[in-house]
C-alpha cells in the first residue's frame, strides 16, 4: 500500500473522525510513518486547539513551520498551528499589498469581525494556506526551514519543500462543510481572488493528490458518523483513503471472550474455584462476575457486527491498539510502528 509519493499517490493527507476518537494522535502518528529518512512531513492543525504540540509533548504551536519531531525512519516532522487571522493578514499582504495595514487590522479586532461573520472565507483562508504547503518547492524554502511568504519565487522543476502533509482536520460533523470551500462562497464571492484562490482549493482537495482518511472506535456511534462520512464525501468527489479503527481491543482479550462465550457460566463452580485459590467470595461477588461475563460477550458481538459495518464500506481498514499508559510522543511512535506494520510507507 503505497501512501506518499508523486504521479497521483496522495501528498495531502486529511485525517477526520468523530470527536473522541483520537484523530489527532493518528494524523501525528500518520506523519510519524510518513516521515522516512530523508523525508520531511508538515504536520497541520486548523481548529486552533494545540491538540497536536500536547500529544508531541512540544511547546505549542505557531504559524511559523517548526521541527516538532523525527519520523519513525529518520525523517523529520515539522508543525504548524493555521489561525483564519494570520492567514487573511497573509492574503491581504499578497493579493493588495497592504503590508503593516494588515497588522493594524487584526489588532483592532477587523479580522476576527471579517472572519466570524463570513465562516466561508475563514474556510477558504485556510485552505489557501494547506494548498501554498502542499505546492510550495524545496526552492521556496527559506534557509532556516520556516515558512516563508507565498510570494517568493517557485521553481516548478524543483522537489516539494514537504514529501507530505498531514492535516488534522476538523470532526466528521463538520469536515464535509470545511472541505467544500467553493459551495460555502456561492453567494457570497463569485469572481475575484478570493474565488480563484477557492477554485484552485477545490482542484487540489479533488485530485490524485488529495486522500481522506476516517479515524472511529468500534462504537456505534462513531462508527454511523463513519460511514456517513465516507459515503458523503466519496460523493462529493474527495478521495476515500482507510477507515483507522482506534483503540482496538488486544487480541488476548478477544481470545478470552471467545472462550467465555462458549461456556454457560456456573456460579457454584467459579465460587469453588475462586475458594480454591483463597478468594474469599460472596454470592453477591459471584453474580457481578457472572454479569460481568455476559456483558463482554455483548460487547464482543457489537465490536464483530461493528467490524462487519466498517468492512463493508469497502475501504482498506486500519485497525491500532488501546494504549493503557495514556497518549504521548512514546505513544505516537508505537502507533507509527504499527501503521509501517499494515502498510502505511513513505
Amino acid at each position: 500500500m503505497t501512501w506518499h509519493g508523486t504521479d497521483g499517490t496522495p501528498r495531502l493527507h486529511i485525517v477526520t473522525g468523530k470527536g473522541g476518537t483520537g484523530k489527532t494522535t493518528v494524523a501525528a502518528a500518520l506523519a510519524a510513518a510518513l516521515a522516512g529518512e530523508g523525508r520531511r512531513v508538515l504536520l497541520v492543525e486548523t481548529e486552533e486547539r494545540q491538540g497536536i504540540s500536547q500529544v508531541l509533548d512540544v511547546p505549542p504551536l505557531g504559524t511559523e513551520e517548526t521541527e516538532v519531531a523525527t519520523g519513525l525512519d529518520g525523517g523529520s516532522v515539522w508543525g504548524l498551528s493555521i489561525e483564519a487571522g494570520a492567514a487573511l493578514v497573509e492574503y491581504l499582504r499578497l493579493f493588495y499589498r497592504l503590508g503593516m495595514a494588515g497588522d493594524l487590522l487584526q489588532k483592532m479586532g477587523a479580522i476576527e469581525f471579517a472572519t466570524t461573520i463570513a465562516p466561508g472565507v475563514r474556510d477558504v483562508l485556510i485552505g489557501g494556506k494547506i494548498y501554498e504547503s502542499v505546492r510550495r518547492t524545496a526552492s521556496g524554502r527559506s534557509p532556516s526551514g520556516r515558512s516563508p511568504s507565498a510570494r517568493r519565487t517557485r521553481d516548478r522543476d524543483a522537489p516539494p519543500a514537504y514529501d507530505a502533509v498531514v492535516l488534522d482536520a476538523p470532526p466528521t460533523g463538520r469536515v464535509g462543510r470545511f472541505l467544500d470551500v467553493t459551495g460555502q462562497l456561492a453567494d457570497l464571492a463569485k469572481v475575484g481572488p478570493i474565488r480563484n484562490q477557492a477554485d484552485a482549493i477545490h482542484g487540489l482537495l479533488h485530485s490524485g493528490t488529495t486522500v481522506v482518511h476516517v479515524v472511529t472506535l468500534l462504537e456505534q456511534l462513531p462508527v454511523q458518523e463513519t460511514l456517513d462520512a465516507v459515503r458523503d464525501l466519496g460523493a462529493d468527489g474527495l478521495r476515500i483513503g482507510a477507515i483507522v479503527v482506534n483503540q482496538a481491543r488486544d487480541d488476548t482479550v478477544r481470545s478470552t471472550v471467545d472462550v467465555i462465550a462458549t461456556q454457560e457460566p456456573d456460579p457454584a463452580r467459579l465460587a469453588e474455584q475462586l475458594e480454591s485459590v483463597a478468594i474469599r467470595t460472596t454470592p453477591a461477588m459471584i453474580d457481578g462476575l457472572v454479569q460481568t461475563a455476559a456483558e463482554a460477550v455483548q460487547r464482543r458481538d457489537l465490536e464483530l457486527s461493528l467490524e462487519e459495518a466498517v468492512a463493508g464500506a469497502g475501504r482498506p481498514v486500519l485497525t491500532l491498539p488501546h494504549l493503557p499508559e495514556g497518549i504521548g510522543p512514546d505513544a505516537v511512535w508505537r502507533l507509527a510502528s504499527e501503521l509501517t506494520d499494515q502498510g502505511v510507507q513513505p
